[in-house]
Parts: structure tokens; sequence; C-alpha cells
């Protein structure tokens, strides 16, 4: 097996450098405050449970809203109404239990940030999350344009979309290699996810902040109004929620040790299959190899 020192020919087993400091910190970090987003923005949502398309709020017909009723019986039962249609949820959404006694919240006492029905502390935890992740967001993607090697890792170059039919089968059926870059689909999900959810997540927050719409009205425009803002935000939440439970099956499946490590030091093992694809064999230098020499190398085998 081939060591940092003596990286091996190509097509051999190897530890490389998969992701900078800069990336890690970033992950990290992002995750935090994407976690104190998701559970804070759950207890703002829990003070006006319903969704509407336009500027005002419909409320004799949301696109979405989570409450409690009583049913046949006389007996209390929440339930999810997604336009008009009502799915019973007692127990999870809509009438939940805490601290031992059933009561009527949208979400859980265990899903929000914090527990108890609380806006005004949830709002405060909301806002100080969301500023950081916010810069932070805005350097990240600078950094993944400017930066070559974030640009050769994540980036879609000539012939690779053919290998996407190719790249399904093999997710189908579980079979994953632990190549130097990334396969299409990994890159047309982290795309999606860096350049169009996040930005999304924060142009559709801005939109509903009053200050925000007094100084940059067009937001409200280019979004259709203010609740159609906030209902493009909560599905935004929800589909990056998504994104992290395949994410973190996907991890687990494919080799958790190896891609923690990958994550929490840069360095990573590779099994040499790349399908004969030229950036899986050039898309990071070995871990402690110089990046010039690692240039070089990247171009000579091109």
């Amino acid at each position: 097996m081939a060591t940092n020192a003596d990286p091996g020919p190509p097509g051999t087993s190897a530890l490389i450098k998969r992701h900078s400091l800069a990336t890690r910190l970033w992950h990290w970090i992002t995750a935090v405050c994407l976690l104190v987003l998701l559970t804070s923005g759950l207890q703002i949502f829990n003070a006006h449970p319903s969704l509407y398309w336009g500027s005002d709020s419909d409320f004799d017909s949301p696109f979405l809203s989570i409450g409690a009723r009583r049913d046949a019986n006389g007996d209390p039962m929440g339930y999810v109404s997604i336009e008009g249609l009502q799915i019973p949820t007692t127990g999870v959404l809509g009438w939940s239990s805490v601290n031992g006694h059933m009561q009527a919240r949208a979400f859980p006492a265990w899903a929000t940030l914090p527990g108890p029905q609380w806006l005004s502390l949830g709002r405060h935890w909301h806002f100080t999350a969301a500023w950081v992740f916010g810069v932070l967001l805005v350097f990240y993607l600078l950094y993944s344009i400017v930066s070559r090697r974030r640009r050769r890792l994540i980036g879609v170059h000539r012939g690779e979309m053919g290998r996407f039919g190719h790249e399904v089968v093999k997710h189908a059926t579980l079979r994953f290699s632990r190549a130097r870059s990334y396969n299409i689909i990994q890159k047309l999900t982290y795309l999606t996810v860096l350049f169009v959810l996040l930005p999304l997540m924060v142009l559709t927050g801005l939109t509903m902040s009053p200050t925000m719409d007094a100084a940059w009205p067009w937001l409200t425009e280019v979004f259709g109004g203010r609740q159609s803002a906030r209902t493009l935000h909560f599905l935004c939440a929800f589909a990056l929620v998504a994104f992290f439970l395949v994410h973190l099956l996907l991890v687990l499946i494919s080799g958790v040790l190896n891609n923690m490590r990958a994550m929490i030091t840069g360095g990573y093992q590779t099994d040499g299959q790349t399908d004969g694809w030229a950036d899986d064999r050039a898309d990071a230098a070995p871990a402690g190899t110089h990046g010039a020499n690692a240039e070089e190398r990247h171009h000579g085998q091109r």
C-alpha cells in the first residue's frame, strides 16, 4: 500500500489530501449553524404554523399548515394539511408530548431550539446563526470559484455528463469506489446545494426582513411576495434536511472512517479504481505533498 511519502504509480492505493483546511473548517462550522438555524426556525414556525403563496396571508386556505383538532370521537389529534388534504400526525406534529403532557404545537419540543414555546429566544438563536452562516457562505462561494483546486474537485468537466447513467447504476447497486475526485452525481448535488439551495435560504431569509424589504424591495418582487419567500425558505430548509439524511447514509455505506478522516484531517484513502476516468486520478495532491508539485503532476497526467 502506498504511503504519503510514496504515493505509488497511477491506479494504486494512496492517501491523498482531498479537503483543504478552509473547506474542513467551513464544513463543520456550517453544519453547526444549519442545525441551530433548523431547530430555531422550527421554533419560529410554531408561532404561526401555516405557509402561503403571494404577498398576503390567506388564513382560510393556506398552502401548508400544521395544527390540532378534534376527531370524530371528540379526541384531540394532530394533522398536517397540504392544499386542504389533512394527514393525521398525532404524537409527532400538531399534537405531541411536552414533559409527559400532550399539547398543541406544530413541531415537538425535541425538534425546536429552545424546547419550550419561546419565540423571542428562538429568533435570537436564528438570527445569530444566520449572520455567521451567511458571511461564511459568501466567502466560501468566492473561494470555490477562485480556487483552481476547488473548481477541479466539484466542477463538471468535459465528457463527465456522459457518465451520469453509469453512476446512477453504481449508486442504485451500492457500489462505491474510493476515487480521487467526486463522481458526476456528487458534483451536481454539491453544486446545487452550494450555488442554489444555500443562497436561496439566505435570500428568502433577507426577503422576510422588514429592514431589507425597505432597502432592497426588488427582493420581494423576485420571490413573489413575503409569504412566498417564507414558503420557499421552509421548503429549502427541508430540501437541505433531505440532502443531509442521504449524505449521512452514503457516508456510512461508502466508508465512514475514511470519509470522516477526509473531513477532519483532509486525508482520504483511495483504492485506485478510476473507471478509466482521468479526473479520478488527478483531482487532489497526495497528503503532505507541496501544492505546486501536485499541479505539475496533474498537468503531466493530461
